[in-house]
């Protein structure tokens, strides 16, 4: 029973045409959102790139959606050449509707659907229109990132400002990463990690004293601890590169955690579950100390130890 079960899927399914132009639609979809998601995972990409990088690939879903499908039945075609399977959509059995008694036999109104293009509608555009409201939904927060801290992208952006723009810049930044406690209403008292007139101040200065090439958030940041007098634009591009990316690093952690605190574990304090977790997260680093210091310092903290190890 299970090898005819398994020779009709064979036969009927995936020996299909229109299973094969699904397999090539789903390659092409998931390949390139392949591609962005471990590109967000390094541990060095910055907000701004990403927002570039997941713009970009809902530009490529926007211009997949129109010209995607030819290519698919293209490359479709090819593969089923060499498996010796007809390059044809199955035609489904036409539902015939009863007409109605004041309906002319002629009337053609309703166009019947070729195979391919009800695969077109029904699948292909759905698939790819679900990918992209789920990248628009989910980086959604992105547009606020850029909302905010936008004009701190690069220093060419910067630049770029005139005094208007950087001083409603920099008092949107102040309002919207002011601490709000929960019951206070929003005239009373609020504190922000920064001051919108002496950020303002600051990065006025700042236009004319960066060099004139285009530096990223990291350079620009660099350049300002080496001078060591922007307070408030020092504090801005800090928060503004503490903002992660993605959770990636978050779930990993939580997957760690049961590796760690097992059932034979239960007594296991706060403190030494921390300091085994960041050992089994940073275990590239773990793995090149030399652990004999370590012990030798351990042993001769205590005296019953050095007799013992002798």
């Amino acid at each position: 029973m299970t090898s005819s079960q398994a020779l009709g899927l064979v036969k009927n399914e995936l020996g299909d045409y229109e299973f094969i132009v699904a397999i090539v639609i789903w390659y092409e979809v998931l390949f390139t959102v392949n591609l962005l998601s471990k590109s967000l995972q390094t541990k060095d990409m910055l907000i701004d790139v990403a927002i570039e990088k997941v713009q970009g690939l809902i530009s490529f879903f926007e211009r997949y959606r129109e010209t995607g499908f030819l290519q698919a039945l293209e490359m479709a075609k090819g593969i089923a050449l060499e498996l010796d399977i007809g390059a044809k959509f199955p035609e489904k059995r036409e539902i015939k509707r009863k007409k109605q008694f004041d309906e002319n036999p002629d009337d053609t109104s309703i166009a019947t659907q070729s195979a391919e293009e009800s695969f077109r509608i029904n699948y292909f555009i759905p698939l790819v229109e679900q990918a992209i409201f789920s990248l628009k939904s989910r980086f959604e927060q992105y547009k606020g990132y850029q909302n905010f801290f936008g004009f701190l992208f690069t220093s060419e952006t910067l630049q770029s400002l005139d005094n208007d723009s950087l001083r409603s810049s920099c008092d949107y930044l102040e309002s919207s990463i002011m601490d709000r406690k929960p019951g206070i209403d929003a005239d009373e008292d609020r504190k922000s990690d920064i001051d919108a007139k002496e950020l303002y101040i600051e990065l006025k200065l700042l236009q004319d004293f960066m060099p004139k090439e285009n530096m990223g958030l990291a350079e620009v940041l660099n350049f300002l601890k080496r001078h060591g007098c922007f307070p408030n634009a020092s504090i801005a591009y800090r928060v503004l590169l503490t903002i992660p990316v993605t959770v990636a690093s978050a779930e990993r952690s939580f997957s760690k955690l049961k590796l760690l605190k097992s059932y034979m574990r239960t007594t296991m304090t706060q403190q030494r579950l921390n300091d085994l977790a960041i050992i089994a997260l940073e275990s590239e680093v773990s793995e090149k100390i030399d652990y004999e210091n370590i012990i030798e310092d351990f042993i001769s903290k205590n005296t019953k130890r050095m007799m013992l190890f002798k």
